[in-house]
């Protein structure tokens, strides 16, 4: 007779010496953190080396056994808790009519009811189901939680997306999004009207359907999938972007007259330049340099920026106001822009227009030749700038080579700017912000719509120059309302966590780079790490994982500093026509320093929180939005490449197969792990490879390779790849990768079978794949800080 199986020991025991904690007193402490991740957890143990491993361990059973729960990537919490700030759905009514929402992440999240706007809220439409909510979750006395709306974010779960495909008497509609299956059967009289190849926009029914698709309602016709500027309105559509504005927002716009000198400095003899993208539209920022006089500052230099005075034209609690509240910031596709402001302000009255009088916020700023900043001054000015330039045409200039335009302000303006800025980067070379390379690509669009060409974006001094010059007029902002004590949102970005330095740690050593056990990041560390491999064989490796160990920027208003540009006081000030968080700064300059009656309001100090949190998600919005809209026209412009063999890299290895950047236009693809060899493979996390179960063959992050194109579908912006190159040899030193993320592939000795499906490309920024990196041409120059 058969001994009875015995059951599995657990990979972790039930005590353990050394901190490692039990299952009940880490669910006890994950529940009184509220929300927390395994970095966070291991510091308050002290937990070091193995038992840091035996804890991810543990944090993966109790997750699979129910008694956690996902928050965000690497968060966790325990089932059926919340989070303070959440987006939501609304999916259903209670038995008394109330709302109620679910978390969009997090399939153990519990219903929630949304609770009635409170007294001096103010008014907006009434939220509905298969509406989207940020929200904050507040508990109640008798448990449970409530919901209270922060901001209205557009369509919900509900509503999908998608194209017509009319067969056998059905009017189907097929998702766009690639990760969607929530196919719909149309079935309102209005679907009969539509054609094969309509974008629409529809609703499912919520009644439940035994087999087959669920029905639905058509909502809105968007247009045609074979319209040339259709992929930035479905761009526009599947992350809910804000579009247009109300009459009373645009008659308000329309009422606006221009500047007089009337409480203003006059600065029209300040010949300020603005310094721009060659097709860009609106100018907000404008600069001028020159030498400090002053003998107790030699070699020092001042420099002027003066920036849109929208604070102006937008006054707090307009209707101006609310939808610019709303729309936090405007959105940029290759075809089009969204506008936060309407066009007679953002290209009119608020735009730095050559040779026309202008409302201005000026800070004048003064550098020692050590490029330390020693005071600065804002002003409220009347401005006229004296040419408007590209930054080609600025960099040609000071490199020699003037034009008709640049020649006769190169010497009295051109030339000062460069000398001021070469002693700026002292200053910036001795705080050492970090310094990641990523090449930037521009989408062409011509006249009929189409893909043109997709071209590199030239790195050029001038970027660095405008870059360098807006920061400095950013820490002024933020130091000034931090001396006057006045509310401001910062712009933070937070120190790399100590499980992605660990990450990273192991990684190095992977690669025979050390990293002191324990050493604290820093970004002279980071940047010393990138010079030593900058040129050589790891070079784009490292890069790339340098990148990835690196926090998001959020806007806040708890200051925790500016990790990546080593700063201790930072705020947005410099784009107040595009971005919401600088119009705030803008205003809380006019409250503190006393330069009129349009500063902050009640309104926006009481909202000051929710206002930050509300305009970092339309931020990553606006991100995915215009990520989404690119990965489209590059698979519209690859579509006629099918076939076509391209050199690249691997930019993203995961368990179900790597992600390549093509090197002429940067997009990225999946080469699926069923096409890789005749064999198993195991995905190895701590030196980001897949590496071959049998033969030991690699491919590394960072590998050069040859793909074919054999997929490219313009409506999702997935494409598909074909591996060329033969993989890495077996490395003799690396310890054998942990079983578990094993895939089979099913590459035989001649190539690929075939099959496959497409894929929308490599994980995004902040996550374990690929930084953004194209951007459109009507963006302004340099990184987003």
């Amino acid at each position: 007779m058969p001994k009875p199986r015995q059951p599995k020991s657990p990979r972790f025991p039930q005590r353990t010496p050394q901190g490692l904690p039990d299952k009940d007193t880490l669910i006890k402490h994950i529940r009184e953190s509220g929300e927390t991740n395994k970095a966070e957890i291991a510091k308050a143990f002290g937990l070091k080396g193995e038992d840091r491993r035996a804890l991810r361990h543990m944090l993966q059973d109790l997750e699979t056994e129910g008694a956690l729960g996902r928050r965000g990537r690497r968060g966790f919490a325990e089932s059926g808790a919340l989070p303070e700030v959440g987006v939501v759905d609304v999916v259903e009514r209670d038995p008394d009519g109330d709302l109620l929402v679910r978390l969009t992440k997090g399939e153990d999240a519990p219903l929630v009811v949304l609770a009635p706007p409170r007294k001096g809220d103010a008014a907006a439409p009434a939220p509905g189901l298969g509406d989207r909510l940020l929200v904050r979750f507040a508990p109640l006395e008798g448990g449970g939680y409530e919901a209270r709306v922060i901001k209205a974010l557009g369509a919900g779960g509900q509503r999908i997306l998608g194209v017509i495909r009319k067969a056998r008497r059905e009017v189907r509609v097929e998702p766009v999004d690639r990760r969607s299956k929530d196919t719909l059967i149309l079935t309102d009289p209005a679907a009969e009207a539509l054609r094969d190849g309509d974008l629409v926009l529809a609703q499912a029914s919520g009644r439940e359907v035994r087999y087959g698709p669920q029905h639905g309602k058509l909502l809105e016709v968007i247009g045609r999938e074979d319209e040339p500027r259709a992929f930035s309105l479905l761009a526009i559509h599947a992350h809910g972007i804000p579009t247009g504005f109300p009459a009373a927002a645009e008659a308000e716009a329309a009422q606006a007259q221009p500047p007089t000198l009337a409480g203003r400095e006059d600065l029209r003899d300040v010949p300020f330049i603005t310094i721009d993208p060659a097709d860009a539209r609106d100018h907000d920022d404008a600069v001028y340099a020159q030498t400090d006089d002053d003998p107790k500052n030699p070699g020092g230099w001042i420099v002027w920026v003066a920036i849109a005075d929208v604070a102006a034209y937008v006054r707090p609690n307009s209707a101006l106001d609310d939808i610019a509240r709303e729309k936090a910031n405007s959105v940029y596709f290759p075809d089009r822009v969204e506008p936060m402001l309407p066009e007679v302000l953002s290209n009119g009255l608020c735009s730095l227009r050559e040779g026309e009088n202008r409302a201005c916020m000026a800070v004048r700023m003064v550098f020692g030749a050590d490029g330390r900043k020693r005071s600065h001054k804002f002003v409220r000015g009347l401005m006229r700038s004296a040419a408007k330039l590209s930054y080609e045409q600025a960099q040609a200039a000071a490199d020699g080579t003037p034009d008709d335009k640049t020649g006769p302000i190169l010497k009295g303006i051109i030339q000062p700017l460069y000398a001021a800025y070469a002693v700026l980067k002292r200053g910036r070379d001795a705080r050492s912000p970090l310094h990641i390379e990523s090449a930037e690509r521009r989408i062409l669009i011509d006249r009929e719509g189409e893909v043109a060409a997709i071209t590199p974006r030239a790195s050029l001094e001038a970027h660095k120059l405008i870059e360098e010059m807006m920061i400095q007029a950013n820490v002024s902002a933020a130091e000034t309302l931090e001396a006057k004590k006045t509310p401001l949102i910062y712009r933070i970005h937070d120190t790399p966590s100590p499980e992605k330095v660990q990450a990273l740690v192991d990684f190095l050593s992977t690669l025979g780079i050390a990293w002191s056990k324990g050493e604290a990041p820093r970004t002279d560390r980071f940047n010393k790490l990138l010079d030593e491999t900058r040129g050589g064989p790891n070079a784009d490796i490292v890069n790339e994982v340098v990148l990835r160990t690196q926090m998001q920027a959020v806007y806040s208003t708890d200051n925790i500093g500016h990790f990546g540009l080593n700063l201790a006081k930072y705020a947005h000030f410099t784009s107040p026509i595009r971005r919401y968080a600088d119009l705030i700064v803008h205003r809380g300059l006019v409250s503190a320093l006393g330069l009129g009656a349009d500063g902050l309001s009640e309104r926006d100090i009481a909202k000051m929180s929710d206002t930050a949190e509300s305009i970092t998600f339309a931020e990553r919005r606006a991100m995915a939005a215009e990520r989404d809209a690119t990965d489209r026209y590059v698979a519209a412009f690859l579509a006629e490449r099918v076939g076509a063999e391209f050199a690249g890299r691997i930019t993203g290895v995961t368990r179900f197969g790597l992600f390549v950047r093509l090197d002429d236009t940067g997009a990225d693809g999946l080469v699926p792990i069923s096409k890789l060899g005749g064999e198993y493979f195991i995905h190895d996390d701590r030196t980001h490879a897949l590496v071959g179960e049998r033969s030991g063959a690699r491919w590394p992050l960072g590998m050069r390779v040859e793909v074919k194109l054999t997929e490219a579908t313009p409506l999702t912006g997935g494409l598909l790849f074909e591996m060329l190159s033969e993989p890495a040899a077996p490395d003799p030193n690396a310890p054998r990768p942990r079983l578990g993320m094993r895939a089979r592939s099913d590459r035989g000795p001649h190539g690929p079978r075939s099959g496959g499906g497409g894929f929308k490309g490599p994980p995004r920024p902040g996550q374990p794949g690929r930084p953004k990196n194209i951007r459109n041409g009507r963006k302004k120059g340099g990184p987003k800080r």
